[in-house]
């Protein structure tokens, strides 16, 4: 910031601005230091070059940080420790390593049109698919080993009429488990269009 220490606020950038909260919250050497969306309404660059300064500073300083974050790409790079909330309860908590691997080894998403009903009730029965979400032809499965399974997915579809567009596989992301527990997208808790909910499918076990 030596570059801008003579400008008025009105007249640095905003990541320039962000900077200033966070030295004029860090100069009193406080034990906890909250951040509430320290990189929102920042371009690519300038997030990332906040971000990894954040992280500088919390390893350099040991100071505790409690972050609250839309950008789960932000808590997985910063957080030691992921609470996640959903209407003001949290619904799950612990390591982003951990929260991922409640979804199984990988996440496997299928683009359909049909009548699905059956082949969902299929779906259920197979021990391998450990969750299983619907929404708008859209089927959202986790599971060990998903390269493995997707023949069995394709043959499974063709013997119940339903058909295929699309194959999407990956592993799990925080994007992902967000929505396995609250049933939504981060881009749908922000109020960007219509709200879409999935429905999450008991499975038979």
């Amino acid at each position: 910031l030596e570059n801008v220490e003579n400008l008025y606020p009105t007249q640095i950038s905003g990541g320039q601005q962000q900077r200033v909260a966070l030295a004029r919250a860090l100069v009193i050497n406080p034990q906890i230091l909250l951040l509430d969306e320290p990189l929102s309404n920042l371009d690519a660059k300038l997030r990332d070059d906040l971000r990894r300064e954040i992280k500088r500073i919390h390893k350099e300083t040991g100071i505790t940080m409690i972050l609250t974050t839309h950008y789960m790409e932000e808590a997985d790079y910063l957080c030691d420790r992921i609470a996640i909330i959903d209407h003001g309860k949290i619904v799950a908590i612990d390591n982003p390593v951990n929260l991922k691997n409640m979804l199984g080894g990988d996440v496997v998403i299928l683009e359909i049109e049909g009548d699905a009903n059956q082949y969902i009730e299929k779906l259920k029965e197979l021990k391998w698919v450990k969750s299983l979400m619907v929404q708008n032809g859209i089927l959202r499965m986790s599971m060990e080993m998903g390269e493995r399974k997707i023949p069995n997915l394709v043959n499974l579809a063709e013997k119940n009429g339903v058909k295929i567009n699309s194959v999407n596989l990956h592993k799990p992301s925080l994007e992902d488990v967000f929505l396995f527990f609250t049933g939504r997208k981060i881009r749908d808790e922000e109020g960007e269009g219509e709200r879409r909910e999935w429905t999450i499918r008991e499975m038979r076990r």
